[in-house]
C-alpha cells in the first residue's frame, strides 16, 4: 500500500454539476468500468510521449545528410524538445486554472500532432528543431498535469496506474524506434517522422469522447486555494535532481544508442531494432517494479535495485562492445525503465492531496527535464572530440552512482517532516 492515499474531497471536479462544488458532492464515485476506460485512454494518450523523440535515432544519419548537420546541432533536436518540456511543466497548473484540465489536456494534445505532423514538410534543419520545441511544449503539459488525475480517480491504486501510464510512454518509445526506419521506405525520413501524428490524431478523438464523462474525476484548483511553491524546499529539489539524472540517462540512451551500434556496423533498420530492444526491456520493466511497488511502503530498495541494474548495463556498453550488447541493453533498459515511473511514483507519495501531488510532480519534472537536457548534447560533444560513444556511457555510469546514493534519502516515514519546510 502506498504510503499516502488520496484525499478527493480536497479536489474539485470540472465534471459537478458546478466548478464551486466540492467533489464530494459529485454525481458518484469512479465505477470500475469508468476506471478501466479511463486507463486505456491515459495509455493512448501516454502512447503520443515519446514518438517525436524516438524516431529521430533510427533515422539519423540519412537526416544528418540530408540537412548538413553535425552530431553536436543533431542534438539539439533532443535537448531542446526536452528544455521545452522542462519550462513547460511549470505552466500546466497555471493553464488548468485558466482554461480547466479538459482543454488544457486537449490542446496539449494537439500541439503534439500539429508538430509531428509538420515534419512531412520540413526543408531545413531550423524547421525541424522548431517542431521539436513545440513538441516538448506539448509533452510537457501532459506530462505536469495527468499524475493528479490519476491520484484523483485511482487514490492507493495509483502505483500501478503510474506504473500502465509510464510503461505506455515507453512503448510509444519502442514502436516508433522500431518501426520510423520502415515507415521511412514509403518515402524518405520526413514521412518516418512525421506518420506518428496519427497516434495524436486518435488520442484526441478518445479524450473528447471521455473528458464530460460525469463519474470521472477531473481535478482544479479553486480560486482559494494557493499554488505549492518548491524553490526552497530540500526534498522537493533532491526528487528533482533525482527525475533529473535518471532523465538524462534515457534521453541519452534513446537519442545515441542508434548511431552507437550503426557505428558497430548495425544497418538502420537494425540499429532501430536494438532501440526497440531497449525500449521494450523499459516496458518489462515498467510494469513489473510500479507492480513491486504498489506491495510495500518503503520504495528505497526498489529503487536501489534499478540503479544498480543500470550501472551494470552502461558498463557494458562502455567495456564489452558488440559481443555482449544485448545483454548490456537489456540491464539498461530494465534500470531506466524501472526508474522513470518509479521517481515519478516516490514523488506522487510526498503528498496526500492528488493536486497537491500534482504540482510536485510539475515541479520535479520541470525542474527534472531542465537538468536532464544537458546529457544528450554532452554525449554529443564527447563522441566528436574522442571519435567514439563509449565515453559518453561512462558519464551515465557515473550518474547511475548518484541516482543510487539519492535513492537512500527517501524514507517514507519522513515525507510528512521533509514537505514541511515552506517555501520563504
Amino acid at each position: 500500500m502506498a504510503p499516502f492515499i488520496s484525499q478527493p474531497s480536497c479536489l474539485m471536479s470540472e465534471n459537478s454539476p458546478t466548478r464551486t462544488q466540492s467533489s464530494s458532492h459529485r454525481p458518484g464515485l469512479p465505477l470500475a468500468a469508468d476506471l478501466l476506460l479511463l486507463t486505456a485512454v491515459l495509455i493512448i494518450i501516454a502512447l503520443n510521449l515519446r514518438p517525436a523523440l524516438a524516431s529521430i535515432g533510427p533515422l539519423l544519419t540519412p537526416l544528418q545528410a540530408d540537412l548538413q548537420m553535425s552530431y553536436t546541432s543533431a542534438s539539439w533536436l533532443t535537448i531542446l524538445p526536452i528544455i521545452a518540456m522542462g519550462v513547460a511543466c511549470f505552466s500546466g497548473f497555471a493553464l488548468v486554472r485558466w482554461l480547466g484540465f479538459q482543454r488544457t489536456l486537449s490542446l496539449a494534445l494537439l500541439l503534439i500532432t500539429l508538430a509531428t505532423a509538420a515534419r512531412w514538410w520540413v526543408g531545413q534543419s531550423t524547421t525541424l528543431i522548431l517542431s521539436a520545441l513545440v513538441v516538448g511544449a506539448g509533452i510537457a503539459i501532459v506530462q505536469a498535469i495527468v499524475p493528479a488525475l490519476i491520484k484523483a480517480n485511482f487514490a492507493e491504486r495509483t502505483p500501478t496506474i503510474m506504473g500502465f501510464y509510464v510503461t505506455a510512454i515507453m512503448a510509444g518509445a519502442a514502436i516508433a524506434a522500431s518501426l520510423s526506419p520502415t515507415l521511412a521506405t514509403l518515402g524518405d525520413w520526413h514521412q518516418g517522422l512525421a506518420y506518428w501524428a496519427l497516434l495524436g490524431v486518435v488520442a484526441l478523438l478518445v479524450w473528447f469522447a471521455i473528458r464530460r464523462h460525469p463519474r470521472i474525476i477531473i481535478p482544479t484548483a479553486t480560486t482559494q486555494q494557493a499554488k505549492q511553491r518548491y524553490l526552497n524546499n530540500p526534498r522537493a529539489w533532491q526528487l528533482a535532481v533525482f527525475f533529473g539524472t535518471a532523465t538524462g540517462c534515457y534521453v541519452c540512451a534513446l537519442t545515441w544508442l542508434a548511431p552507437a551500434a550503426m557505428e558497430l556496423n548495425y544497418s538502420e533498420q537494425q540499429a532501430g531494432l536494438l532501440v526497440g530492444f531497449l525500449t521494450f526491456m523499459e516496458v518489462v520493466a515498467g510494469l513489473l517494479f510500479p507492480w513491486w511497488a504498489s506491495k510495500v511502503f518503503d520504495r528505497r530498495p526498489i529503487l536501489m535495485v534499478l540503479a544498480i541494474t543500470q550501472m551494470l548495463g552502461f558498463i557494458g556498453m562502455a567495456c564489452l562492445g558488440e559481443d555482449f550488447l544485448l545483454l548490456s541493453v537489456a540491464l539498461a533498459g530494465l534500470g531506466m525503465g524501472g526508474t522513470f515511473p518509479m521517481a515519478l511514483i516516490v514523488t506522487m507519495d510526498h503528498h496526500r492531496d492528488p493536486l497537491k501531488a500534482g504540482q510536485l510532480a510539475a515541479f520535479v519534472q520541470g525542474v527534472g527535464y531542465l537538468l536532464g537536457g544537458i546529457a544528450p548534447w554532452l554525449a554529443a560533444a564527447m563522441r566528436e572530440q574522442l571519435a567514439q560513444f563509449q565515453y559518453s556511457w561512462w558519464v551515465v555510469v557515473a550518474s547511475s552512482l548518484l541516482l543510487l546514493a539519492l535513492a537512500t534519502q527517501f524514507n517514507p516515514r519522513h515525507y510528512a517532516e521533509k514537505m514541511s519546510v515552506k517555501d520563504a
